[in-house]
Order: C-alpha cells, then structure tokens, then sequence
C-alpha cells in the first residue's frame, strides 16, 4: 500500500509533465480522491490508509495539505510509487487532469463518501469530518474503470477478470 503524500507527489510530477505547469492544490486533492476511488473500482482495495475530510469544496487529504500548509509543495517526499498504482494515476491525471478544479470540486460533490461527510455542517463551513472508506467503496461501485492509454474501458479488454 502506497503513502498519500507519496501519492501526490506522484501526480504532481506527472500532471506537470503532461500540463507543463503546476497542478494547484484543489486539483491536487480531488485527483487524489479519484485515484483512491478507482483503485478500489479496480482491485476491491484502497491506493493508501490516508483518510481524507470533506471540505466544503470536496475531499481533502490531511496529510498532503498539512506538507502544502508548511509551504513544502511536497518537493522532499520521494515520488517512487509502484506501477500498479502508477497505472491507476495516470489514468486518472490523463481523464481529469484537463478540468478545472472548480470542475472537479463539483463533480467531487455528488459523491456519497463527501456528501456524508458533510451531514450537519452549512455550506460554507470547512468541516473536519472523515470520510468512511465505506461510503467511497459505494462510489467506486459508480464507476466503470476506463484505460486512457487504449482508449477504451478495462472492462472491454480480453483478458479482463471481474474483481471477487
């Protein structure tokens, strides 16, 4: 299992390899968030332990905001994530990277783990509470896993096994 920050570091290195800027720190988490989401989609299994809170403008991951808190912008943290995991980011950098991160909050906010997280809490309250791994597990029942390298769902391919 990976390191959230680890994680991250990740998809700043790629985002701005395929971008050739800097990803900003909203967009940073909602990729995150959907890299989680769809390794659990893929292989029943969470990408990190990490928890993330719903903020108002979606699912933050603590662990990473605290390092961008501190001014880091992660640049100590070792990228090496395996290739599995590396797979499933990329995927999402290449299927969400280009919307904006107000774009990306919004989508954010249709899912159930976020929208839980936020019972009680008014709209413009930050919020603190965790989202349950529960609730993104039934969000990653929502999705169908798409390879943005063959341009087509991993579903389609041949040798595709439904995970038990």
């Amino acid at each position: 299992m990976e390191r959230a920050i680890s994680v991250a570091r990740y998809i700043c290195d790629e985002y701005r390899k395929i971008s050739g800027e800097p990803i900003d720190e909203m967009k940073l988490h909602k990729l995150l968030y959907f890299s989680q989401r769809e390794s659990i989609a893929l292989t029943g299994e969470p990408l990190f332990e990490d928890v993330f809170e719903g903020w108002r403008f979606g699912p933050v991951c603590v662990a990473v905001r605290n390092n961008f808190c501190q001014g880091e912008i992660l640049n100590d943290i070792p990228q090496s994530i395996t290739e599995p995991s590396a797979y499933i980011v990329k995927n999402i950098i290449l299927q969400y990277g280009e919307l904006a991160s107000w774009k990306l909050s919004q989508i954010s906010h249709a899912e159930i783990s976020w929208s839980n997280s936020r019972k009680g809490l008014a709209p413009h309250e930050n919020g603190n509470v965790p989202l349950k791994l529960d609730d993104i597990r039934k969000d990653a029942e929502k999705v169908r896993p798409y390879d943005s390298m063959w341009d087509m769902y991993i579903d389609e391919f041949e040798d595709y096994e439904e995970k038990a």
